[in-house]
């Protein structure tokens, strides 16, 4: 792994060394209290603001690993404050001038300009509209170069850093500059890669997930751009032992197929065999990965569920702060006013049981996101159902309750949907997840030796949600005895 050098001299482990030496002497607070900084747009570490062991670890070894790494932690670990405690030390050692954040999502930015403020920094968001902010950058890149400027902070979405008009300004971008990718694995295909600048040599990568799925070339490309991942990994485990996260109850809830589902299944099944055994490389054959996609559709809106969903919240109706996980498919076998699932859980929820709720999409804009946000964390609702727009990167830690109707095989997804539901809120002592879990139909015998392949790595994805919960035995017993019967 090779990468390309810094224009200025950094002497790293003397930076790292007096990192950690702040942190052991105890005086970490004080240099941060008496650091003078002038005016708003100076990284300044909050004075209320204290590191935990972990997150003081991370910035020693990524100032170690010469200004370039990966941070693959657990949602609701702190990688944000990591990321800016970082900056801020950089501005003070070496003068850091400018701090550029990358984003997925439009509601990521404006997650990561909240924290920015935090830190006294003043950024620009740059997404939308063209004319919204590229004047302003233009003008205070130039400040920066002509030394009216002290520092600059940037933050913007995936789609904007590959557009023209940005592209444009990166080559102003001075070399003391420190680029963030947050939710890096999406920055790991082909044309986000080719895009990353390469003028900038300060990287830092922030993902519970760097690895990505099914894409070994985008992970390598990845991690030679940022750099390795860089210890110590923070597990869900870890984040739960270390009150980072809360512990949960998980139990998970078994649905049927339908006849009709259970006919087209077998049908899927036995195309996907066909396919697997003319080419077994899963990851290069694009029509088993088709099939499985037409058969994961057919078990995350499998009717069933519906039924299911009403005998959970039957004796909920007075709960609050539920958040509802739906599949993005239609139902051929549902009421057709209600194709879509996720209209006929917010049907059943709302006319059928009287449970408030609204539904949390990309449809909604993002100043309608905020106002549900506030709805639900004030119980004027009681519950959102969403589709896939709060599997990364949204903060609403007032959920105490997911009821998952519908997931993919990516681990990804499952891992930021559990962080999301397990993050800390006053007054949330644990959170509860219901995991809805389809049963595969009676097979002939041949199909089912394909589809027992298949189906053990759904059954590792409900073991692995069992072992870490509270009620671990009870989960892991009903999963085990459903595993002896596919077995």
């Amino acid at each position: 792994m090779t990468h390309e050098p810094l224009t200025f001299n950094i002497n790293w482990k003397r930076l790292a060394r007096e990192y950690k030496n702040k942190f052991q002497r105890k005086t970490f607070r004080e240099s941060s209290s008496n650091y003078q900084y002038e005016e708003l747009g100076i990284p300044h570490f909050p004075a209320d603001l204290e590191l935990r062991d972990y997150q003081q670890e991370a910035v020693v070894n990524w100032l170690k690993n010469q200004g370039r790494g990966t941070l693959k932690m657990a949602t609701g670990s702190g990688k944000t404050i990591i990321a800016l405690a970082i900056a801020t030390e950089l501005y003070q050692k070496i003068r850091l001038q400018v701090l550029l954040v990358v984003c997925p999502y439009r509601h990521l930015v404006l997650q990561w300009a909240r924290e920015c403020q935090i830190f006294n920094l003043n950024p620009i968001c740059a997404m939308s509209r063209i004319d919204d902010w590229q004047k302003n950058l233009s003008n205070q890149l130039y400040n920066v170069y002509s030394g009216k400027q002290k520092f600059l902070t940037i933050i913007t979405t995936n789609s904007t850093l590959i557009s023209e008009g940005f592209k444009s300004q990166l080559k102003f971008f001075p070399a003391k500059t420190l680029i963030i990718g947050d939710e890096a694995h999406n920055l790991g295909s082909t044309r986000l890669e080719a895009s990353l600048p390469r003028n900038i040599g300060l990287r830092l990568a922030l993902s519970a997930t760097p690895e990505r799925y099914y894409d070994d070339v985008g992970t390598d490309a990845l991690l030679n751009y940022f750099g390795k991942i860089i210890p110590p990994e923070f597990t869900l485990a870890d984040a739960i032992r270390k009150g980072a996260l809360v512990p949960y109850l998980y139990y998970p809830v078994f649905v049927e197929l339908t006849e009709s589902e259970s006919f087209l299944y077998a049908k899927l099944t036995k195309r996907i065999g066909w396919n697997l055994s003319n080419n077994p490389n899963l990851e290069q054959n694009d029509t088993i990965t088709s099939l499985l996609t037409k058969r994961s559709r057919l078990v995350g809106t499998a009717a069933n569920k519906l039924e299911a969903l009403k005998d959970i919240m039957k004796n909920r109706l007075q709960t609050s702060h539920t958040l509802f996980y739906c599949g993005d498919g239609y139902m051929d076998n549902y009421n057709s006013s209600y194709r879509r699932q996720i209209e006929a859980v917010t049907r059943i929820l709302g006319k059928e049981l009287g449970y408030r709720v609204n539904t949390y999409t990309s449809d909604n804009s993002l100043e309608e996101r905020e106002q549900l946000r506030q709805q639900f964390e004030r119980r004027e609702l009681q519950g959102l159902v969403a589709i896939r727009c709060l599997d990364e990167g949204i903060d609403i830690p007032a959920i105490k309750t997911a009821i998952i109707l519908a997931s993919t095989s990516n681990p990804r997804q499952f891992i930021q949907r559990r962080g999301r539901i397990l993050r800390p809120h006053p007054g949330k002592k644990n959170a509860t997840l219901f995991d809805m879990i389809v049963i595969p139909p009676s097979l002939d015998r041949e199909t089912w030796e394909i589809e027992k392949k298949l189906l053990q790595k759904e059954l590792n994805r409900f073991i692995e949600f069992a072992e870490l919960a509270d009620n671990a035995a009870e989960a892991r017993k009903k999963l085990l005895e459903l595993e002896a019967r596919f077995s």
